[in-house]
């Protein structure tokens, strides 16, 4: 049982800051009277007669029924992370995709149509394409900035629009004001993927965004632990739409990855900090290696959203891409002479991490379809952790010198 008192209501968040919040809210402790949060590895919950039971599964009781959709850990999370982006509802999910995939299926029906950035994660497009069109809902593909791109592409049966922003790999920014605009002028819902700025950095649903969508996987964890993600929103969407069907279906985050997730969550705005200034020193100091053709990063005044990216966040993030001169094996070779960054295509580590985009996270695209995401041969995407940058930039230096 809780301890009477203890802790304060959902309702009562809006009294805490960013820092507090990310460290207290949503945390209700047992008669144990534990400082951590409490894992309950449970898979079912007693209940104290047969009619509460029935109260419990009919709605007119709240409680824990069964994991799959009601855990005090994952629900623990949900809380604190709804009130760090200031949404109504949280609804936890197993992973960044499964995130994705709720919000599609709990929100959308066949007929529906979708108009997305082309500037998305490789995964994302193939789960719109191969398989949200297999039960009818199509998907349209427009230029990230284009504004009036966006507005042409809607249709009278548009229901979502969405956009990763920034995108991945080249850090593109989206007006998000400007495409909640657009979207609330057609009836439509518009959904952010807020996965590379978090909401210590970026919050899309105060800059009028419908939906959040978060792979807790990246900097949520930030030690590339746990898979897990996230829908933010509205009681009424996410509380009702996307809950109904990760009640059903069950992508359901567990609750240890809840907990690390938690542990994650108090150091959020720290790690992305760090993160941001790293960055931005090896982004800077990319563009002065001379077998760098370009560098793509929202803090350096070069990049074309710089301004935007200045005025919607509070940092610029941790993911830098660069395309080398030449095309596949000159990249290839920068990446196999680092010794330290890790070549794996995860991203959000305390470790920094490098990757080929057109042979890993996008490499299910067509030919056509990486040009036009702008996802070329010479391209390479490094997560920047929190080591000593000039260890960072000395790891890269000795592949640039191949070239």
């Amino acid at each position: 049982m809780c301890v009477e008192g203890d802790e304060m209501e959902p309702q009562d968040f809006d009294e805490w800051g960013f820092d507090t919040l990310a460290v207290r809210a949503g945390q209700v402790r047992t008669g144990e009277g534990e400082q951590s949060e409490a894992i309950f590895p449970t898979s079912s919950f007693r209940f104290e007669s047969a009619a509460q039971a029935a109260a419990r599964f009919g709605g007119s009781e709240a409680g824990n029924i069964y994991s799959r959709f009601t855990n005090p850990t994952v629900r623990t999370f949900e809380q604190r992370l709804a009130a760090l982006e200031g949404g109504e509802r949280c609804v936890a999910t197993s992973s960044g995709m499964a995130a994705i995939l709720s919000t599609c299926m709990g929100l959308l029906r066949s007929g529906d149509h979708i108009v997305s950035s082309r500037a998305i994660f490789g995964s994302t497009v193939v789960l719109f394409d191969s398989f949200m069109g297999r039960f009818g809902v199509q998907t349209s593909y427009v230029p990230q900035t284009d504004l009036a791109a966006w507005e042409a592409a809607i249709r009278p049966s548009t229901r979502l629009l969405f956009v990763e922003t920034p995108s991945n790999p080249l850090t593109e920014i989206a007006d998000i004001r400007a495409l909640a605009d657009i979207a609330h002028r057609h009836g439509c819902l518009l959904a952010v993927d807020n996965c590379f700025c978090t909401p210590a950095l970026q919050q899309p649903l105060k800059l009028g965004a419908d939906i959040v969508i978060h792979s807790a996987t990246k900097y949520i964890d930030g030690q590339g632990r746990c898979l897990g993600g996230a829908v933010v929103g509205s009681e009424e969407l996410v509380g009702k739409e996307v809950f109904g069907f990760l009640r059903t279906a069950g992508p359901t985050m567990s609750p240890f990855n809840a907990w690390v997730f938690l542990k994650g969550l108090e150091t959020l705005k720290l790690r992305m900090q760090a993160h941001s200034a790293n960055a931005l020193a090896l982004a800077q100091w990319l563009e002065q290696q001379p077998q760098v053709a370009r560098v793509y990063y929202p803090g350096l005044a070069s990049h074309p959203q710089h301004t935007l990216a200045t005025r919607q966040q509070t940092g610029y993030g941790g993911i830098v891409a660069f395309e080398v001169k030449g095309g596949r094996e000159q990249a290839w070779g920068v990446i196999d002479a680092t010794r330290m960054l890790s070549i794996t295509a995860n991203l959000g580590d305390a470790k920094s991490t490098i990757t080929h985009p057109a042979t890993t996270t996008h490499g299910r695209l067509s030919t056509e379809q990486k040009a036009e995401a702008g996802i070329s041969e010479g391209l390479i995407r490094i997560s920047v952790g929190l080591e000593e940058v000039a260890d960072i930039q000395a790891d890269l230096a000795r592949g640039l010198a191949l070239i």
